[in-house]
């Protein structure tokens, strides 16, 4: 038995925040902003942690099921942002919701955290050991950025998306293969220097700004085009698949130079690749299963199409999925 989405939803904070909200502050404009990462606009939470974005979305994913809170087995939170170093953030989801059954933990793999996520939910609901996962991918970027520095601050966004996460009744459908890798090498070109037990906050770190995102632009930039279009190839011939079987590519939104290059190496037209990172930016954790709740939302999703999730994130981390969707809207 194969696991499978039964439903989901997504939420965004109604702040938006243009690419014209920077050149107040910074050595920017909108142009420059377009053309390096095809951003226009992102949402930032005003009041609020990551946990009041995802239970918006956790309860509509439930309503959609005809769930109630107790009938859930098991809450995974994928994010780098979490409310509180600890108690984990699925701690703070479930007693919000009132998921009163539930255990569950948070997970840490950046950019490619929902992907790990998913398959980690995957093997729990084709384990036996559940019968349910609610999978919570969502991240408040705008809680670690350091806005007065362009090369982070115009990059990213706050948001959520969540799935609940089921047996498939029909093997054909759902999650079918992944591939996915780290590589600790990377660490250093992008991280957040203080916050953990290696450097604990205290005034320097504070003075110093090392509790805001470091990241090396161009190293990352060349990893990540490399790491996403190699994993989504290879997971495209580990499964036979052409070009014209893939129904959409779901790529991680973090730079749309980045997409463009995994959709030509995997052989697909614009028209097959999810993308809204120009109304978002990068919301790290959520971009993934944000896509997925608008694209079904809007209707250009349907059962029996053939998905490839990718993603590249800090780690470094990243990995493809090929999954079947199993339901309609």
């Amino acid at each position: 038995m194969t696991a499978t989405i039964t439903s989901i939803a997504h939420y965004l904070p109604p702040d938006v925040y243009p690419n014209s909200y920077f050149e107040k502050y910074l050595d920017t404009s909108d142009e420059w902003i377009k053309a390096r990462t095809g951003i226009s606009e992102r949402r930032f939470i005003k009041d609020g942690a990551t946990s009041d974005m995802i239970i918006p979305a956790a309860k509509q994913c439930l309503e959609r099921r005809g769930f109630k809170p107790e009938d859930i087995d098991c809450i995974i939170v994928a994010t780098v942002t979490p409310d509180h170093m600890f108690p984990a953030t699925a701690c703070v989801v479930q007693n919000k919701l009132g998921a009163t059954n539930a255990w569950g933990f948070d997970l840490s793999a950046a950019c490619s955290g929902f992907l790990f996520a998913l398959v980690t939910a995957a093997s729990l609901v084709e384990s036996g050991t559940v019968k349910n996962v609610l999978l919570c991918g969502a991240d408040k970027m705008s809680s670690i950025l350091n806005f007065e520095d362009r090369a982070q601050a115009v990059l990213f966004g706050d948001g959520a998306g969540v799935v609940l996460l089921e047996k498939s009744k029909d093997k054909e459908y759902g999650i079918i293969d992944h591939i996915l890798h780290i590589d600790g090498a990377g660490g250093p070109y992008l991280h957040q220097v203080a916050g953990g037990s290696y450097k604990p906050a205290s005034i320097d770190t504070v003075t110093n700004k090392e509790h805001y995102i470091y990241q090396d632009g161009q190293a990352v930039f060349k990893a990540a085009v490399v790491g996403m279009a190699d994993v989504s190839l290879e997971i495209m011939q580990k499964n036979k698949l052409e070009s014209e079987d893939v129904a959409w590519l779901v790529p991680h939104q973090a730079n749309l130079r980045i997409i463009a290059a995994t959709a030509n190496r995997m052989g697909l037209d614009k028209d097959k690749v999810m993308i809204n990172i120009d109304r978002y930016g990068n919301t790290t954790a959520g971009t993934i299963p944000i896509c997925l709740s608008e694209w079904l939302d809007m209707g250009k999703l349907h059962k029996g199409d053939r998905l490839v999730l990718s993603s590249f994130g800090a780690g470094f981390t990243w990995g493809a999925i090929y999954l079947r969707w199993g339901m309609n809207k």
